[in-house]
């Protein structure tokens, strides 16, 4: 009862420094971070584990990169602790996305756009264009459908329940958790290997 109670006593001294952030408290950030370091990390560590082994960028290189970009944030209207981490895991993924562009580009010579999925080169080519189908996908789905688009990036990525998803975009935890179902589907279609891609493979495994 004692643990429970203390979980809810930092998620609203959480959420007060948020709001002290937001009316422009910027110390607020700075008592802020001890508070969420560990929960930053986790969500950075889902990332990573997604990626090569050797990726240069590790959990924690990767929360202070993040720390740099939340210093400069100026217009964030934060309103709790799942907005914040929802918020925070969009911030991630754009940093690794950032950072696989402009490694493939050097790789690549400027020339990203039309690469796809089965000539990557190695592992690190792999993931990136991987990262980069899957921000497009997450894209065009916004574009029909941007709650669904929301979901599955806080569900997934920031590793948030279908209740703390629900309480940020108003609506309740089933609902979240339906869209995520649908959204998954919908983004497994988008990303299967089209069938041409599949025999080239195939192809190049038994040659």
């Amino acid at each position: 009862m004692e643990d429970k109670r203390g979980e809810e006593n930092e998620r609203g001294e959480i959420t007060g420094l948020l709001l002290d952030w937001t009316e422009g408290d910027s110390a607020a950030l700075g008592q802020l971070m001890p508070l969420v370091y560990d929960e930053l990390r986790r969500i950075a560590k889902r990332y990573m584990d997604r990626e090569p082994p050797d990726h240069p960028l590790q959990p924690t290189a990767l929360v202070h990169t993040l720390y740099r970009r939340l210093v400069g944030l100026r217009t964030v209207s934060w309103r709790n602790r799942a907005h914040f981490f929802g918020t925070v895991a969009g911030m991630m993924r754009k940093i690794l996305l950032d950072y696989a562009r402009k490694r493939l580009a050097e790789k690549r010579g400027g020339e990203i756009e039309h690469v796809a999925l089965d000539e990557a080169r190695d592992a690190h080519e792999q993931r990136d264009l991987e990262l980069i189908a899957l921000d497009d996908a997450l894209k065009d789905l916004a574009r029909i459908d941007e709650r669904r688009s929301r979901v599955v990036e806080m569900s997934y990525f920031a590793g948030l329940t279908y209740e703390e998803i629900g309480e940020v975009l108003g609506v309740s935890g089933e609902t979240a958790k339906r869209d995520f179902r649908l959204a998954k589907a919908w983004l497994r279609e988008q990303l299967r290997p089209t069938p041409e891609a599949l025999r080239e493979r195939q192809d190049d495994e038994s040659g």
